[in-house]
């Protein structure tokens, strides 16, 4: 089998999996539909002048939607993936696919490859419904946001597949659930936390997530810390999901 014929299997597999997410009414509403109703309630209210100082002359939406941005990371990153990989580890589909020629990497690097051509999806739209409500793209870093998000997706990633390798499916479900709602409402993704929190929040992936997107898209800045720190998260993620996940 040639280079050329493992990357065209790897291709399809990610086309499969792409459209299995998008046609999925469960994974739209997580991806797509939670983050734009999200960007609607922060973007045109004051509730996140309430919940956390914003800078100086920084508007609501351009504020929330750094926030969106991560919050749909997480959801087709870690939530989403987490929870599909987890079904399809239970009902043999990912033994099968193994013992194919597209192999168990193939089968990882196509779901890799469905969660980036989601992702593209995601910020796509959410940016267009972002500007449509006022946000300004003339003080966004495009490379500070763009290595934001795809570090992020490769931090959770790593680990919503570790989880989905190790847990029960309905136990994939629950925790993916409970981490997701946590990770947006207290894990620094939609807003700075405060305090001894906020700064143990920045060593964690959501944090550091959202302080990355927050740099790029409201300070026009790259925040190389953060991005570091997500690097180790999907190093560490990586690392943990070859030694412990089972096809089984």
């Amino acid at each position: 089998m040639t280079a050329t014929d493992s990357l065209r299997r790897v291709m399809a597999q990610t086309r499969f999996e792409t459209l299995a997410v998008l046609r999925n009414g469960e994974q739209l509403l997580l991806a797509i539909i939670l983050p734009l109703i999200i960007l609607f309630g922060l973007g045109r209210t004051a509730v996140l002048s309430s919940l956390t100082d914003l800078p100086a002359a920084v508007s609501e939406v351009q504020y929330a939607g750094a926030g969106v941005l991560g919050v749909a990371v997480a959801s087709i990153a870690f939530a989403g993936q987490g929870i599909q990989t987890a079904f399809d580890r239970r009902y043999g589909v990912l033994r099968q696919l193994a013992t194919t020629p597209l192999g168990a990497a193939g089968v990882i690097w196509g779901k890799l490859g469905a969660v980036l051509c989601v992702l593209v999806v995601q910020s796509t739209l959410l940016l267009a419904v972002a500007a449509a409500l006022g946000l300004s793209f003339s003080t966004l870093s495009w490379p500070g946001m763009i290595l934001s998000l795809l570090a992020g997706a490769a931090a959770l990633v790593s680990w919503g597949v570790l989880m989905a390798g190790t847990l029960r499916p309905e136990a994939t479900l629950a925790v993916a659930n409970l981490l997701w709602v946590l990770m947006a409402s207290v894990g620094g993704l939609l807003f700075h936390r405060e305090g001894l929190w906020g700064q143990v929040m920045e060593f964690l992936p959501p944090g550091a997530l959202g302080t990355a997107l927050r740099a790029s898209v409201v300070d026009g800045a790259i925040a190389w810390p953060s991005l570091g720190i997500l690097v180790v998260w999907a190093v560490l993620g990586t690392l943990a999901a070859r030694r412990w996940f089972s096809f089984d």
